[in-house]
Order: structure tokens, then C-alpha cells, then sequence
């Protein structure tokens, strides 16, 4: 039966927000779990780095896949429904993975696990704001920089510090999703149901009417801040390895925790700004600590490598705050769904693709100038982004005087 948010509770209200904030944050952790663990596997199976990008790639594929066909699903069958089935296939994900003993079986879970995401990270972006549309913002900016923080550095320890590293991780994420059970069965259904579900599987991205300029807007700071995002989960425990020499696993953890958890803690100092405002310094802060990182990486100096994270992290916050801050303030409750589809297309294409070409190209040219390269690509974007975000204070302002 459906319970409009509006109608709830303000204490329950606020507690239901709490517990999506937190479904939100393990959902992310599951996907940055195996990243600490690839070594291992390689190390165990034997496999490439070619096989390595594939393994990367069918995650993103999948999700992807997702995105497209179910993105907006939650906006007309509601919100429960499509949690609870990507609940169940993304538990399949973390058994398969625990039981994975060869390279077909890691790709199929990671296939399963990215389809589970992409089903759920919508419709848990959309719940948010449907509980509480002025935190929204702040929740969907953090959480998902938490649980890629929290997942890499859990896995991190436990690789390196537990016994059955590549099971005993699997293992507390079964748990987690036992917890997230009982919470979509306390979760009263936030979004009425209304027709077409049938059509709004058609493989699409849209943006809904009247909102174009404003997501446009963002486009270049949300594509900047996840392809960084894609460079630190896809090289950034092999680069800390091979190239800077720190060898731990706990290192491949605490390379993605510093980037992201660095984020989640600006985010949050950051609350009091304007969205619009942070656009332009978050573009301009992912730049500049990307080349500082790339100055640590050439120079062989794995402090300089960790301050220009820092710095990068800022700016990851200050993006991420930016983007969903924005969208939570136009997205109205019949196309919240739709809306979060198209943002997070938008951040994983930007968080794959050259990801996934670094990984071939790393096969042919070496760890070094690929991550030299993309680490380029990465200041590259953030630049446009502060250009573009120029260019559309500098036409608003135009526009103005001449009215």
C-alpha cells in the first residue's frame, strides 16, 4: 500500500532517510570490494591485464545496461518493487563471487553484480529525495564516495590482515544484505504508481522538459570528477604498486579511501554553498591535483602522489556536491528516476570508457605512460569544466543586461 513520504512521520521520516543513506553506502562498497582484490586474483588465476580490463568492463557494461532499461523503472512501479529485486540479484553477485574459482566465474559476478547497481542506485537516489528532498542532495553526493571509501579499505585490511581474503569479504557483505532485507521491509513505498512501466523499459536516456539547461550545466564537472574517480578504482592499487612500490594491499585500499573519503568530508563541509558555486572551483581543484599526483608519479614520490589525492578529493566533494545537490533540487517526484538514469549514464560512461581503454593500452605501452596519460585526460576535463561553467555565468550575465 502505497505511503506517500509527505504523509510520514518527521522522526520516521528521518530514520528511513538514514537507512537508504546507509543501503546506499553498502550497495557502493560491494562494487569497490573486488578492486583491492584483483592482485589476488591475478596472482592465484594467472590472468592479464588485458583479462583484468575485461573483468572491469563487464561491470560497467552491465550497469550501464541497467541504467538504461530500469533507470526510470521506480518512477511508475515504485520504489520497493525495484529495490528488492535488485536486493536479490545482487546478493546471486556476492555468492557467486564467493564461490569464484576461475576467471569465468569472477566476470559472471561481476555482469551480475553491475546489472543489481544499476537497478538500485537509481531508484535509492530517488527514495532519498522522496524522504527528504533538502538533504537529498548532501545523501546522494556522499554516501556513494563513502561506500567506495569504506569498500576498498575494508577489503584493503582484510586482504592483507585476515585469513581467506578472498572469502571471508564476501562473507560481511551477505551479512550487510541481510540488514538491508529487514530494511526494505520496514520501508513504506515512497513513490505513487502510475502507468506506462511497459514503456519506460525502452533503452533510453532523456532528460525531462525544462530541465535541459540545468543538467547540461553540470555535465562537464559530473564527468570530470567520476573519470577520476575511474582512474584510481581501475589503476590506482596497480600504480601504487608497480610504480610508487608500495606493495601492501592495505596501500590499494587507502589509494581509492584517500580520493573518496577526502570527497565525502568536503562534501559535507561545502553543505552551506551553492550548487552552482562549486561547480567551477571543483573542476578547477580536480585539475590541479591531478597534475600534482602525476608530478608525485614521475617524480617517484608516493607524499607528493598523496597530497595531489587530497587535493583532487576536494575537488571530487566539491563535484559531487554540486551535481546531486543540483538534481535533487529540480527533479519533481514523477521523473526523479528518469533524472538520476541520465546523471549516472553521464558519470559511469565517463568512469569507464577510459578506463577500459587504459587497461588495453596498458597491455601494449605499460602501467607509466598510461597512467601519465589518462591522468592528462583527467586535467583535461576538469579544465572544461571550469571553461564551461564560465561560459554559462558569462551568457546568463549577457542575457541580463540586455533585458
Amino acid at each position: 500500500m502505497t505511503a506517500p513520504a509527505d504523509s510520514l512521520d518527521p522522526v520516521r521520516r528521518g530514520r528511513l532517510f538514514a537507512a537508504v543513506a546507509g543501503v546506499v553506502v553498502l550497495f557502493l562498497a560491494a562494487s569497490s570490494v573486488p578492486s583491492p582484490l584483483y592482485v589476488v586474483y591475478q596472482a592465484q588465476w594467472g590472468f592479464s591485464a588485458a583479462t583484468l580490463t575485461a573483468i572491469f568492463a563487464v561491470y560497467v557494461v552491465f550497469l550501464l545496461a541497467s541504467l538504461l532499461v530500469v533507470g526510470g523503472l521506480s518512477d511508475h512501479v515504485g520504489r520497493r518493487p525495484v529495490l528488492a529485486v535488485a536486493l536479490g540479484v545482487q546478493t546471486v553477485a556476492v555468492v557467486l563471487f564467493l564461490l569464484a574459482t576461475n576467471v569465468t566465474m569472477l566476470l559472471v559476478a561481476r555482469a551480475v553484480q553491475g546489472a543489481a547497481t544499476g537497478a538500485a542506485i537509481t531508484a535509492m537516489a530517488a527514495t532519498l529525495v522522496d524522504l527528504g528532498p533538502r538533504r537529498a542532495g548532501l545523501a546522494n553526493a556522499t554516501t556513494p564516495l563513502i561506500g567506495l571509501a569504506l569498500g576498498a579499505l575494508g577489503c584493503g585490511l582484510l586482504v592483507e590482515y585476515a585469513p581467506a581474503p578472498t572469502r571471508l569479504v564476501y562473507g560481511v557483505l551477505l551479512l550487510g544484505f541481510a540488514v538491508v532485507g529487514v530494511v526494505l521491509a520496514l520501508l513504506p513505498e515512497t513513490a505513487p504508481r502510475r502507468t506506462g512501466a511497459l514503456a519506460s523499459l525502452r533503452p533510453r536516456v532523456r532528460i525531462p522538459a525544462g530541465l535541459r539547461a540545468e543538467v547540461l550545466a553540470i555535465v562537464p564537472t559530473l564527468a570530470a570528477s567520476w573519470a577520476l574517480g575511474g582512474l584510481y578504482l581501475s589503476l590506482g592499487p596497480s600504480v601504487a604498486a608497480e610504480i610508487l612500490g608500495l606493495r601492501s594491499h592495505l596501500v590499494g585500499g587507502v589509494v581509492v579511501t584517500l580520493l573518496c573519503g577526502v570527497g565525502a568530508v568536503t562534501a559535507v563541509a561545502v553543505l552551506r554553498r551553492s550548487p552552482a558555486t562549486l561547480l567551477a572551483p571543483a573542476g578547477g581543484l580536480l585539475a590541479v591535483g591531478t597534475l600534482v599526483t602525476l608530478g608525485g608519479l614521475v617524480l617517484g614520490v608516493p607524499l607528493g602522489a598523496a597530497a595531489g589525492t587530497v587535493v583532487a578529493g576536494v575537488g571530487f566533494g566539491m563535484a559531487s556536491l554540486a551535481c546531486f545537490g543540483t538534481l535533487a533540487r529540480i527533479a519533481a517526484p514523477e521523473t526523479r528516476g528518469e533524472l538520476m538514469a541520465v546523471a549516472y549514464v553521464v558519470a559511469y560512461l565517463a568512469f569507464s570508457l577510459p578506463a577500459v581503454v587504459a587497461g588495453i593500452a596498458t597491455v601494449h605501452l605499460g602501467l607509466r605512460p598510461v597512467a601519465e596519460v589518462y591522468g592528462l585526460v583527467v586535467v583535461a576535463l576538469g579544465l572544461t569544466a571550469v571553461v564551461a561553467r564560465a561560459l554559462v555565468v558569462r551568457r546568463r550575465s549577457v542575457g541580463a543586461a540586455r533585458v
